[in-house]
């Protein structure tokens, strides 16, 4: 369920010997080095620019080259570029925190600052333990999250989360007595042919209710999701009226809604927040997102929190008893405010859900059409806004294909690259065992093109096509 580093299919992105380097990579292939950046084309070592459809994981959501935020980070360098906040505040950390409290709905009513997805993931944990313990429930010291979801990548939210490859190497270090997990919302693959969509919804709020029961209602701080699920089982938004039925269980019992929108927040489903498009409306106790707050430009993540949560907080010690060296950095807030003001200024989340919709058109229609060579193994093509999965499965009997052990997600996106585009290609997400399913996951930049759709789709669906054809039996 990682992005198959394992797989042949790595030769074809660069197997350079390790040796050339003296960086410890996240691959065993050395990926090529990239040495600049255009809109939402990168330049590489060798000359090449390539389109980048992913963002690198959905981060870099206005492209590479905006003027607005270079300047606004240079004039905030020259200005402050570090303070500890344990000793003071900062001018855009305050700024980027009212911006982020200002909407419509007012869910939030104050945030904290970090330095990515996993710390806001992390935060968000400790967070809710200490709303508990000032409101004198120090008991309540469970969590529980679903089966084939990603929560971040340090050893709690590996514990939190269930991705079975990322946690295999430290299951015998993780908590297993804490974190508890229940069923994905993943319809496609675990809706039974016998359910309608509402009584597959009755099922797995009842599967909830059932894990509160049964380790003591009283003891569960929180249920925690992703509001769409991420790269793990490639942009699986949950059937209507699930989170709805999430939040009954949480509420009966007196417990948190905790959602993960690091990869779908702030604009990547078309809408600011995941959960107001794609999450039956029900706002979080607490919510974590990261990627597409500075788009890149700088490392920040962040955690926001409602008035139920406030109130608890300034009730006892007033202040949130988690902390790090780079917390509400002055360069990253700076970055992030002007990312928010590109957004809001040039109206990208309209083009985000017009050109989303336009993508997923081109794609089922060439990846899905009458004459679509890989129709019959294109499983399902999901997601929302600018966020798209487009999930393989070969046991159909059409015509055979043998990888030869090898990854046809990892296959795709290795010829991908090749051929100048950039994706995400991972495996397992099809079942529990994380053994079974590729899929390539897309999240192009919100001011992406009709053009550059259309680009981006050329491409991919020929190296689709390319890996199949040679790979035919």
């Amino acid at each position: 369920m990682t992005s198959a580093a394992t797989s042949a299919a790595a030769s074809g992105i660069t197997r350079k010997s390790l040796q050339t380097t003296a960086l410890l990579h996240r691959t065993p292939w050395v990926p090529p080095v990239a040495t600049g950046g255009e809109g939402i084309y990168i330049t590489l070592e060798d000359g090449r620019k390539v389109l980048d459809a992913v963002g690198g994981a959905a981060v870099a959501c206005i492209g590479a080259s905006s003027a607005h935020v270079k300047q606004a980070i240079k004039e905030q360098l020259d200005r402050l570029p570090y303070v500890y906040s344990m000793q003071l505040s900062n001018e855009p950390a305050e700024k980027l925190a009212k911006i982020l409290t200002a909407g419509e709905n007012n869910a939030f009513e104050l945030v904290a600052f970090v330095s990515g997805g996993s710390e806001a993931m992390e935060g968000a944990i400790k967070l809710a333990k200490q709303y508990y313990e000032e409101i004198g429930q120090p008991q309540r010291k469970h969590f529980i999250s679903r089966q084939l979801s990603y929560h971040g990548n340090t050893v709690s939210t590996l514990a939190l989360a269930y991705h079975p490859a990322r946690r295999a190497p430290y299951e015998a270090i993780l908590d297993h007595d804490n974190f508890h997990h229940v069923s994905p919302a993943f319809a496609k693959r675990f809706q039974r042919s016998d359910e309608t969509e509402e009584q597959y919804v009755l099922r797995l709020q009842k599967e909830l209710d059932d894990k509160f029961l049964a380790l003591g209602p009283d003891t569960v701080i929180g249920f925690c999701a992703e509001t769409v699920g991420g790269a793990t089982t490639g942009a699986c938004p949950a059937p209507k009226g699930y989170f709805k039925a999430m939040k009954e269980v949480c509420d009966k019992h007196g417990a948190l809604l905790i959602l993960d929108e690091v990869m779908t927040g702030i604009g990547r489903m078309g809408t600011l927040h995941a959960w107001e498009s794609y999450g039956d409306g029900i706002a979080p106790d607490i919510q974590a997102v990261a990627k597409g707050l500075s788009a890149g430009y700088a490392p920040i993540g962040a955690v926001l929190m409602s008035k139920k949560i406030v109130d608890g907080i300034r009730g006892k010690s007033g202040f949130w008893k988690h902390g790090h060296t780079y917390q509400s950095h002055p360069l990253a807030c700076a970055a992030a405010v002007a990312v928010q003001e590109v957004i809001e200024s040039e109206n990208l989340l309209e083009n985000c859900r017009d050109q989303g919709a336009y993508l997923a058109k081109l794609l089922n229609e060439r990846l899905r059409g009458p004459n679509a060579l890989a129709a019959p193994y294109t499983f399902d093509i999901r997601g929302g806004g600018l966020l798209c999965g487009i999930e393989f499965d070969f046991d159909s009997p059409a015509r055979k294909v043998d990888l030869k052990g090898k990854a046809f997600a990892m296959e795709v996106q290795a010829r991908a690259l090749e051929n100048n585009l950039i994706i995400m290609g991972m495996v397992g997400g099809a079942n529990l065992e994380g053994n079974k399913g590729d899929h390539l996951l897309l999240s192009p930049a919100y001011n992406i093109t009709k053009e550059e759709v259309e680009k981006l789709v050329d491409i991919l669906v020929g190296s689709i096509e390319q890996v199949l054809k040679e790979n035919f039996v």
